[in-house]
């Protein structure tokens, strides 16, 4: 068994079971990404609540695992080769967790493609412009006076949403009948952005009807009600 002891994130956040996967996370939109596909694919883990009101993540022990800062990140004490593996970034670890259980990335090489089409998509476009629309509309920005921002930020947010919509329809998921990590990279984003947002209206969500089918499918996974919620947030 490695001694994850030598990894300076543990002298924060110590390790109870250091044969267990270690998740560094937050139920954020990004940090729910990881934590649902732990609970999809069965991996038993070990979660690490980084507390944003602390300022966790600006420490020196979480920027050794990640220098940009930022959650999700893990430490996984069975990486390739059976060396621990520390991973940041929640696209890069959604992939990670598909490879080395074989489970929600389809093998046949097209298709897997395919579906990292769909994860980059959420990563360069999804998460960055809905979070803009949650800035701008809800938190500090909403005292702008200009509201060119937000209304950029809305356009281009409803854009995707007509790209996933028209993609979406006459499908269960975005790889047609096989739910993938391309649907659990997206399904915090959506439900954040109609929901602790508020921007349902804002984004005319109801006329995208296949994207509002397609969450309440998601939503309904049992995996997915769980890891909405771990870890739990600070009382």
């Amino acid at each position: 068994m490695s001694d994850l002891s030598v990894f300076p994130i543990t002298r924060r956040w110590p390790a109870k079971h250091p044969e267990l996967l270690q998740l560094y996370s937050l139920p954020t939109p990004n940090g729910v990404k990881v934590s649902i596909m732990l609970e999809e694919i069965g991996l038993p883990y070990e979660v690490h609540l980084v507390d944003f009101s602390k300022d966790d993540q600006k420490t020196a022990e979480f920027l050794s695992l990640n220098p940009n800062g930022k959650i999700p990140a893990i430490l996984d004490p069975n990486g390739p080769g059976g060396r621990p593996l520390l991973l940041f970034e929640s696209g890069a670890i959604l992939q990670y967790l598909a490879e080395k259980t074989g489970k929600l990335l389809p093998q046949e090489a097209a298709r897997r493609y395919q579906t990292l089409q769909w994860l980059h998509f959420q990563m360069g476009g999804v998460g960055p412009m809905f979070g803009q629309v949650g800035f701008f509309h809800k938190f500090a920005g909403k005292d702008y006076e200009d509201k060119r921002p937000l209304q950029r930020y809305v356009n281009e947010s409803k854009r995707l949403l007509g790209v996933m919509d028209a993609h979406l329809a006459g499908r269960q998921w975005f790889m047609d009948d096989d739910y993938t990590i391309a649907d659990i990279s997206m399904l915090g984003w959506v439900r954040n952005l109609i929901g602790f947002y508020g921007a349902g209206d804002l984004v005319e969500f109801s006329q995208f009807s296949a994207v509002g089918a397609w969450l309440e499918r998601g939503l309904a996974r049992p995996a997915v009600q769980r890891g909405l919620n771990i870890p739990q947030r600070p009382g």
